[in-house]
């Protein structure tokens, strides 16, 4: 039911909108528009014809159509852009017609203009120069009477012939003119030279006439030829098109607005008529659900007790975990303290100690001859020697033995730090001193020493240059141990190949350490990147799922992550453990 009226309100809000969208104001205001661009078409080509005949004296007319010509295009085409239309496109190549079309003839038009001022300069000057020759003539000699005579009937004639040429033009009238200007200049010869430069002016400005004039016809006939008309009305017949087919449409949205309107309507009284039949039965289901409150309260006090016995089951399976987790972490440091035991023992057992012995027996031996015994005899010459080669074996044995003593002492204090950092787990708080992260890459390195030369493991370190940070040392050195292991763990079963392990430290973004342990090894599955994390899961026969979840759950509480990346089986693959910077101080 809700659906059903969710879906009608929907139809009807459709509807409606589509009526809506009927422009009808935007169709008459492009109507209005198209006419008025029309008429100033009219009036544009009005004003040539004005121009042309001289009742325009200026050409201001001309540019002020154009510039409002322009204006209402650019006006119509703004308000098109921001109306929905059916005909778009339509209507846009009717705009860019008339575009074409009004510029095609703003060009003839100033080509008119130019080719119009030079006709009406002419046509202005031309009885002038009539006069000018007149009155040249009237100063000639008596026996040049005749000729002038005939020059000034001459030049009269040419004079009513331009003017009537300059308003109906034609090619005999051109031709008589032509032939009358030829006569005039052929009998010029028998005047003076001012009069015959007169009579040079007069003619040029005759043939001027001629040229310009049929120019001038020809660009008001290209002017007129060209349909900007046409376009309007194009464009305007496109929207009536477009206006009557959307008042079809607009009808039949009405119809069905008001078809969907009664439906809705008869909708919403057969769910009245649905809610007043289903009170009786809400009042009938609630005292059903008092009864059933009153079991659920039961069932909740029920439900109290069991909880109790979980969280002693999981305070018990907590304990556990930690307890695995302790034993699994100070697993794999006693393989360093096993290291360093052993190295110590071997050192002891194949010491050059004994060799010492047998010289001080020797000397012993010789103690009443001494002297003699080490300036004279052969033995005794290559004493001194030899105790100075002792010594310093006997030194360096001791030196060796220092540091890995040193070693095995920090091992214990990590298998200390590991009980106190899982103690921290139950609620301890954890403690945090300025480490060098490079120092603690090269601790775990020495810790997992042992197990990476038996199986021939080649570490590759690239350490940036990082500040000395406020870090929790023991969770980070049990993560970075866990993660080599793990590690030199993967490669061991790869036959032949290269058993290579790169341990890269840098800073992200100025605000993050990172620490990343890539290796060579089997890689790991997709669909195991995130099952890796979780507790008991492993893929190893002789593990046990717990180091990558106390990695990964030590990272978190330390306000980082831990994260892997493989490309799949066989492509190896890197861990990567990121933690915030807290910069201690003094730190450079």
């Amino acid at each position: 039911m809700a659906v059903a009226t969710a879906v009608l309100l929907s139809v009807l809000v459709f509807l409606y909108a589509k009526t809506q969208s009927f422009g009808e104001s935007d169709y008459f205001g492009n109507v209005a528009l198209l006419r008025h661009l029309k008429q100033l078409d009219a009036e544009w080509e009005l004003d040539v014809l004005k121009s042309r005949v001289g009742i325009n004296t200026h050409y201001d007319p001309l540019a002020d159509s154009l510039t409002e010509l322009s204006r209402l295009l650019e006006q119509l085409k703004a308000d098109m852009e921001t109306q929905k239309h059916d005909e778009a496109a339509v209507l846009a190549e009717g705009r860019a017609a008339l575009l074409r079309d009004i510029q095609e003839k703003a060009a003839l038009i100033e080509q008119f203009k130019s080719n119009n001022s030079v006709l009406r300069n002419s046509l202005i000057f031309l009885p002038t120069a009539a006069a000018d020759v007149e009155q040249s003539i009237g100063k000639t000699s008596e026996s040049a009477r005749s000729a002038a005579r005939r020059t000034l009937i001459s030049v009269n004639k040419l004079l009513l012939a331009s003017m009537l040429y300059s308003q109906s033009a034609s090619d005999d009238r051109g031709s008589e003119i032509q032939n009358e200007l030829s006569r005039l200049e052929a009998g010029s010869h028998v005047f003076p030279s001012d009069t015959r430069e007169k009579l040079d002016i007069f003619g040029a400005h005759v043939r001027t006439i001629l040229r310009e004039q049929k120019v001038v016809n020809q660009l008001l006939g290209s002017i007129t030829v060209v349909p900007t008309a046409t376009r309007i009305d194009e464009i305007s017949n496109a929207l009536t098109v477009e206006h009557q087919r959307a008042e079809v449409q607009s009808g039949q949205h009405r119809e069905y607005l008001l078809i969907f309107s009664v439906v809705l309507v008869a909708l919403l009284l057969y769910a009245a008529a649905r809610l007043v039949r289903s009170h009786a039965v809400i009042n009938r289901v609630n005292k059903e659900l008092h009864g059933a409150n009153e079991n659920l309260e039961q069932r909740v006090q029920e439900l109290h007790e069991m909880q109790s016995e979980l969280v002693a089951t999981a305070r018990k399976a907590g304990m556990a975990e930690m307890a695995t987790n302790v034993l699994h972490n100070v697993g794999n440091i006693l393989n360093g303290v096993n290291v360093s035991a052993d190295l110590v023992s071997s050192t002891l057992r194949t010491s050059r100690a004994q060799g010492l012995t047998r010289a001080v027996q020797l000397m012993d031996e010789h103690a009443a001859d001494l002297g003699d015994f080490l300036t004279l005899d052969d033995k005794g010459r290559m004493l001194p020697g030899y105790l100075s080669r002792i010594a310093q074996t006997l030194a360096q044995e001791q030196q060796g033995m220092i540091e890995e003593l040193g070693h095995l002492t920090r091992s214990i204090d990590h298998i200390k730090d590991v009980v106190a950092t899982q103690q921290s787990y139950a609620g301890g708080s954890s403690l945090v001193v300025p480490v060098q992260i490079c120092d603690l890459a090269e601790d775990a390195l020495r810790m997992n020493g042992g197990a990476l030369a038996r199986h021939q493991v080649t570490v590759v370190k690239e350490f940036a240059q990082v500040p000395v940070v406020r870090l929790d040392r023991a969770r980070v050195l049990q993560i970075l141990v866990n993660l080599i292991s793990n590690a030199k763990n993967a490669m061991a079963s790869m036959a032949g190949g290269s058993h290579q392990i790169t341990l890269r430290v840098d800073v992200v973004a100025g605000s993050h350490l990172r620490v990343s342990v890539k290796d060579e090894g089997e890689g790991i599955p997709e669909e195991n990147l995130t099952r890796i994390f979780a507790h008991g899961f492993t893929t190893r026969k002789a593990g046990h799922g717990f180091g990558l979840h106390s990695c990964a759950l030590a990272a978190r509480q330390m306000g980082g992550t831990l994260t892997a990346h493989s490309d799949g089986p066989g492509k190896g693959a890197t861990f990567t453990l990121e933690l915030p910077i807290n910069t201690a101080p003094g730190a450079p």
